[in-house]
């Protein structure tokens, strides 16, 4: 466990004295921005942070944060952030990966992660494209999407990724907005308090190559209309005279808008995000406009042992049980000889 953090800190403690180097206007600024408010609200040693990142844009974040950090390899961030927390399991992890590094290079070590359920957090910055190498469709571009691999549209399905964190039984899935600090500190935190593998989706604007790609749901003259900010045990209710809500018809969910069809308040689900099954939780996370609003928030959060845990239980029941004091009786055991 983390030890609690023996003073207080500030968004100022946690940045390095590196220049940040993301172009003017890229959603990074404002992530970095809220994973600096949420470390200085969390009560832990700034000793104990650990920010582990794969290559891309994103993956540079390690030099901005005044932490322990590892810039490593290619889709390789999960990997090394398992063994991090494995190896020493009082640190708070946090793995900063994109949409093309955690999905598609990495997108084995991605599902195994979270199928382990080690105790990290996952923020993946999704701009639906490949920013570093200069505009290359990535596994979540949308269908049709011209690139500068794809200059006819992509014919390929991308992955949903709260779909692809519930198929691998993830017991954590929130999403967040770069435009939004606030909700993202507190997401932030909400993914931090969670044990086991907290994955956040940002969506996050990259100005060069995908310019507002995800301006259908951060309009400003329409984001209230598109945007459904979930909390638990709260009614799904968003749109600018906060009169919509999500609904249940027939097992499939709805739009309703209370005051008409007879529409009531009563009508309108309320989120539990702490429930076992996923089925709700698929279903928020996967919609889309026009004819729905866009979840955000912690959409799923259930307890489950995380990895780290189930291998010091492990250890400590093996070394309660052994018959071994030291490596000499090792070495002397079983079947032996004399040359």
């Amino acid at each position: 466990m983390t030890e609690v953090a023996t003073k207080k800190y500030t968004a100022k403690d946690f940045k390095s004295d590196q220049e940040v180097r993301w172009c003017p206007g890229c959603g990074d600024h404002a992530i970095l921005n809220a994973v600096h408010r949420a470390m200085a609200e969390l009560n832990h040693n700034i000793e104990d942070y650990a920010v582990i990142s794969g290559i891309g844009c994103s993956s540079r974040f390690p030099y901005y944060m005044n932490t322990y950090g590892f810039h490593t390899i290619h889709g390789r961030a999960g990997a090394i952030a398992s063994g991090v927390k494995t190896a020493n399991p009082k640190l708070s992890v946090w793995q900063i990966t994109g949409d093309g590094d955690g999905l598609a290079i990495g997108g084995n070590h991605f599902i195994h992660e979270i199928r382990r359920n080690v105790d990290l957090n996952v923020i993946l910055f999704n701009n639906e494209i490949y920013g570093l190498t200069k505009g290359q469709y990535s596994p979540t571009t949308k269908m049709g999407t011209k690139t500068k691999t794809s200059p006819f549209g992509t014919v390929e399905r991308p992955f949903k990724i709260g779909q692809l964190v519930m198929g691998a039984e993830g017991t954590f899935f929130a999403r967040s907005l770069d435009t939004n600090i606030k909700h993202a500190t507190q997401t932030f935190i909400n993914a931090d308090n969670h044990k086991g593998t907290s994955v956040v989706e940002v969506l996050q604007n990259c100005v060069i190559f995908s310019d507002k790609i995800h301006g259908w749901v951060t309009d400003k003259e329409h984001k209230l209309d598109r945007q459904l900010y979930l909390e638990h045990g709260k009614k799904m209710i968003f749109g600018k005279e906060n009169n919509k809500g999500i609904a249940m018809d027939h097992g499939k969910l709805k739009v309703i808008t209370i005051g008409e069809n007879g529409h009531t308040e009563a009508d309108v689900l309320t989120h539990d995000a702490h429930m076992d099954e996923p089925f709700i939780h698929l279903m928020l996370a996967n919609m889309v406009g026009p004819d729905f609003p866009v979840a955000f928030g912690v959409i799923r959060e259930v307890k489950e042992n995380s990895y780290d845990m189930n291998v010091a239980n492990q250890v400590a029941e093996v070394q309660a049980n052994t018959k071994f004091s030291s490596m000499d009786d090792v070495l002397a055991s079983g079947s032996t000889w004399t040359v």
